[in-house]
């Protein structure tokens, strides 16, 4: 299949940098919401990250008659019965980290540190116009620090400390960061099943 197109529901650069990167080699031509006009809008109501990153993936496949990959991320604490989860970016507020972050360390106070366990998941969906699709998941497992540590990153990691590397995720590096995040895993799981998916008509 000759200029084969996929749509990313998303307009962050960095991970369409990313995408970019896998599926370019296959031939296939890296779109983005940026690139799709009259775009219905996506209420992500669901109650999981998968539903949530179907109910992406469903809307813009249909809308634009193209592979869409979408995905759907958060922050499970289990001292929070999962919590914020599917709110992860709206926990406190719009995508206001600063204001996430507070609520969260709120929430945990007087929580020792080996009561404050968490994890990070992403699941993708690649979803064709027909509703076939193909779904991935990955994890990474760390503990929510009682006060921010590192500069790079967004969103929680400041606060997300992985023992195996002795450090937050925002004290990594973007590479350092990609070889062990739950997006980085994800999207090992999904290329793995992905040449075989794809070439299916």
């Amino acid at each position: 299949m000759k200029n084969d197109k996929l749509v990313i529901a998303t307009k962050n650069k960095g991970k369409t940098a990313e995408f970019k990167k896998i599926f370019k080699p296959r031939g296939i031509d890296v779109l983005t919401l940026a690139d799709v006009k009259e775009l219905p809008e996506i209420n992500e109501t669901g109650s999981t990250f998968l539903e949530n990153a179907m109910i992406k993936a469903e809307i813009v496949s249909k809308h634009t008659n193209l592979p869409v990959l979408a995905d759907d991320s958060g922050l499970i604490v289990d001292a929070l019965d999962g919590a914020p989860g599917v709110h992860s970016a709206r926990y406190a507020g719009d995508h206001d980290d600063i204001a996430n972050n507070q609520k969260l360390l709120r929430n945990l106070d007087g929580i020792p540190m080996e009561k404050r366990t968490a994890r990070f998941h992403t699941t993708l969906v690649l979803m064709r116009p027909d509703g076939s699709k193909l779904v991935s998941n990955g994890e990474i497992a760390g503990i929510i620090l009682k006060e921010p540590q590192g500069n790079n990153g967004f969103g929680y990691d400041p606060l997300f400390y992985v023992s195996e590397k002795k450090k937050t995720l925002a004290q990594m590096s973007q590479t350092e960061k990609n070889e062990i995040s739950h997006r980085g895993r994800a999207t090992v799981d999904l290329m793995t099943k992905f040449d075989s998916w794809w070439r299916q008509k």
